[in-house]
């Protein structure tokens, strides 16, 4: 190995790559999948879905400036982690990071599974994709991902790059075709817009459940706080990054709203199950086949974010002394290879054993608790610490908007709905405690820890970085 070259997360990380990594974060399956979901709890008043749009546009657009505070005052690989256990202590920052492992592991499976859907379906068009074929396919997806982060995050920025492109691509030909038939003047195209607020009005708990169905789209803004560590001047990289990001995905995402109801009827849209494909067959019925691979494509490139972010927490933790010392090691290529490594291993058992559906619902309950937490200290740190240097500091209402979202996320499942499922998830939540007390309150020592560590560092080829992050 060459002397001369540190091994170390390096800040080399710019505005043109986190203005990808948002934008790719955001934009996953959930714009092909939440319009059905937005008109249909807006009773088809189609006037009513596109405000319950903008309104979702500017929920997600104070969630992700209270995470730019967190990120920007504690510019730390992981932040999430860091900033829960200075907030409260170490027992619930552990506790904090004993969820983001299987969290994380569980956001990767969602992800692996529904690319796999993609790509098989349109090899079954009349019939439901089968669960082997689609749980292969999602393994493989995930070791390929895996392998690509433990080159480091230079080697797949230009794959960052390609799939934002084609995203936005996608994207928009969807929407400029939509707004090119309004200018056209049809008069079934504009009928569809004409009087928008005619039909149904819903109430206030239909209104909600279509809040949460159009958020699901625009979650993931909050992405840069796990890799906050590797950005340049991330007290200006953020912002900057943010304001470029979400006005485009929002613009983006209304003008498609407004070209699905311009070709389609809302019943035609409530009984698609793929509503960009259907709008496909009547606009452009020569690219039916086209649409589900790019989206596929697309999507491949979320997988790969969410490894990425999800091995930086379990790094952090190692550099602290919350995990083995081999969690705080990296690879040649400056990628903390076992953190990948472990995250591929316990997204692929999530993927055997799990469905899609029940992930996705037990993934967003137990986020949204850390949520609450998260803004809980964000007041409780300008309270206890006025003089702490805060670069950046969010608008407080937007940090009770937040609240009271992710409040709402957690009860409504709980009063709707209530599962036993639910307590075993809290139950699983408060089950580090049985890894915490020995082996970080009481700092209990293994002889084979010691002597697994020293394996794994030669098998691997990994070691203790150089450098660590900027001391906080």
């Amino acid at each position: 190995m060459d002397k001369e070259k540190k091994i170390y997360l390096k800040r080399e990380l710019g505005y043109f790559w986190v203005t990808n990594f948002l934008i790719i974060n955001i934009i996953g399956a959930g714009i092909f999948v939440s319009p059905k979901g937005v008109l249909e709890y807006s009773c088809m008043n189609v006037g009513m879905a596109l405000c319950i749009w903008a309104t979702c546009a500017l929920i997600d657009m104070t969630v992700t400036l209270c995470f730019a505070e967190i990120s920007i005052t504690f510019p730390l690989s992981g932040a999430q982690v860091y900033f829960i256990k200075r907030c409260y202590g170490p027992l619930p920052g552990f506790l904090r990071l004993w969820t983001s492992l299987f969290t994380g592991a569980g956001v990767v499976a969602s992800q692996a599974l529904l690319l796999a859907e993609y790509s098989i379906q349109p090899f079954y068009p009349s019939c439901s994709v089968p669960k082997v074929a689609m749980k292969c396919l999602a393994l493989a997806m995930l070791c390929i991902v895996g392998i690509l982060n433990s080159r480091g995050v230079k080697e797949v920025t230009w794959l960052q790059t390609l799939s934002m492109v084609l995203k936005v691509a996608i994207l928009s030909l969807i929407s400029l075709s939509g707004v090119f038939m309004l200018v056209r003047g049809k008069k079934e195209n504009v009928a569809r817009l004409q009087n928008a607020f005619d039909a149904e009005f819903p109430d206030a708990s239909q209104i909600t459940e279509a809040i949460f169905q159009g958020f699901f789209a625009f979650s993931g803004g909050g992405c840069f706080t796990w890799v906050a560590g590797e950005l340049k001047n991330p007290s200006k990289t953020i912002p900057r990054s943010i304001f470029t990001a979400l006005p485009l995905v929002t613009v983006l995402y209304l003008l498609i709203n407004i070209s699905y109801m311009t070709v389609l009827t809302p019943r035609e849209i409530l009984s698609s199950d793929a509503v960009a494909i259907t709008w496909t067959d009547k606009v452009v019925p020569q690219l039916t086949w086209f649409i589900p691979f790019a989206i596929s494509a697309s999507l491949f490139s979320n997988l790969l974010t969410n490894v990425l972010e999800s091995t930086r927490g379990t790094y952090i933790a190692g550099q602290q002394g919350q995990l083995p010392l081999i969690f705080n090691t990296l690879n040649i290529h400056s990628s903390p290879f076992i953190s990948v490594f472990l995250n591929v291993i316990m997204g692929s058992v999530a993927i055997v054993l799990t469905s899609l559906i029940e992930l996705i619902n037990y993934l967003f309950f137990v986020l949204s608790i850390w949520n609450v937490l998260s803004m809980i200290g964000l007041l409780k740190l300008r309270y206890q610490e006025p003089n702490l240097p805060r670069p950046y500091k969010v608008f407080t209402p937007f940090i009770f908007i937040n609240m009271a979202f992710s409040l709402s996320l957690v009860l409504i499942p709980l009063i709707k709905s209530p599962k036993m499922h639910y307590i075993y998830v809290l139950l699983f939540l408060l089950s580090g405690l049985l890894f915490y007390i020995p082996l970080t309150y009481f700092k209990l020592k293994l002889v084979c820890f010691e002597k697994v560590t020293c394996y794994l560092q030669l098998l691997f080829n990994v070691c203790i970085p150089d450098k660590s992050d900027e001391k906080i």
